[in-house]
């Protein structure tokens, strides 16, 4: 094609040959003479250089300190809300409220962030001067000539922002944010304390000295959800793993405890091929033909430890796969945990498989404070 056919085909008029209107190559585009905002409207940008109406900045200056108080509002409420409301109806963990309590959190949680978001985008879009900034290659060493630059475009952009020079902003902005900041420390309060020496103990311990305060050798395991006593023969099947509980323990334990001393006392039980099994020193005796007992809780942060291997005999914590040996004391042989999972050591009396003793050392993570 020739350059006169070239410069033909380029500059054809809009609508021209029924097709579709189009503009000429190289021109500028019609929607730059478009805004999506009216010039008046508050988050409408200042133009680039061009310096702001006093007026109309003092108006958005008032609409962005509003929304910062409310900001600051919202984030007080929510604190607010969070410590009284957690001081009744049996505080956050309470099951009726949960529900309630999500929302108003939520919300006002939401409402200051929304808040102070609508406040710095009007800042941004109303009081502050849009100018070019043109950056330079250079070295990275700079001479005394660009640091002295850079403090005045600093100094510059400083007062272009209207945050020294409005003190009203500034104020409420810090305002705004301090509760935010303070937010997180106060729920860390619902972490709860550290443990200390409650996990030396389960309820284990209490059950067995009932048990044998009645002449018994110790206290009889239950099947975890049905509480049935669980003989030997009901659990001879080499491979087979099930959750137990000490027996009695919802009709002695306070209903309000009665979750956290299950969450604590669950065990899990191992029937391990005899032949297979390698006692640790001392614990000869804590097993029967092969049926061991360990804590359910994982070592390395809590969770239960609930998925058994029957080929490997391994014990899987499907958290963060720390892995335990069945057969060697559950011991650690992959993943993050620090320590074994505590045994419980096992007898029979009339039939029954029964604990004779609490765990010996404390159960669940190693992180947290034993004593």
């Amino acid at each position: 094609m020739s350059d006169e056919n070239k410069d033909t085909a380029g500059s054809k008029e809009p609508g021209e040959g029924g097709g579709a209107q189009g503009r000429v190559i190289g021109t500028p585009s019609p929607a730059r003479d478009r805004t999506l905002l009216a010039q008046d409207d508050i988050s409408a940008p200042a133009g680039v250089g061009e310096e702001l109406d006093e007026a109309s900045a003092k108006r958005a200056e008032r609409v962005v300190a509003t929304f910062f108080l409310l900001a600051f509002a919202a984030s007080v409420a929510f604190i607010a809300y969070y410590i009284g409301w957690s001081g009744r109806n049996g505080g956050m963990h309470g099951v009726a409220r949960t529900r309630e309590s999500n929302y108003w959190l939520g919300g006002l949680m939401a409402l200051s962030f929304l808040a102070l978001a609508a406040g710095v985008t009007i800042w941004v879009r109303r009081l502050m001067t849009s100018k070019p900034i043109v950056q330079e290659r250079h070295n990275l060493q700079a001479d005394e000539e660009t640091r002295a630059a850079f403090t005045r475009d600093f100094l510059e952009g400083a007062s272009d922002s209207g945050l020294t020079k409005r003190p009203l902003l500034r104020r409420t902005l810090l305002l705004a944010a301090a509760p935010l900041g303070l937010a997180p420390l106060v729920l860390l309060r619902d972490l709860g304390p550290l443990p200390e020496k409650r996990l030396r103990s389960t309820y284990w311990g209490d059950a067995v000295k009932k048990a044998q305060a009645q002449g018994k050798k110790g206290v009889r395991l239950v099947v975890d959800g049905t509480n049935k006593p669980l003989r030997v023969s009901d659990f001879s099947s080499p491979g087979g793993m099930i959750t137990v509980l000490p027996e009695g323990i919802e009709e002695h334990v306070p209903e309000d405890q009665v979750l956290t001393q299950n969450a604590k006392a669950v065990t899990i039980l191992i029937n391990v091929p005899e032949n297979e099994f390698k006692p640790a020193k001392g614990r000869e005796n804590w097993h029967i033909n092969g049926i061991v007992a360990y804590s359910k809780v994982c070592t390395h942060v809590g969770c239960p430890a609930a998925l058994y291997e029957q080929t490997t005999h391994h014990i899987l914590c499907p958290c963060h796969q720390s892995t335990f040996d069945a057969t060697d004391a559950a011991k650690v042989v992959f993943g993050p945990a620090a320590r074994p999972l505590p045994q419980l050591p096992l007898a029979v009396e009339d039939g029954y498989i029964v604990a004779t003793s609490d765990y010996h050392e404390p159960i669940g993570p190693s992180f947290w404070e034993r004593g």
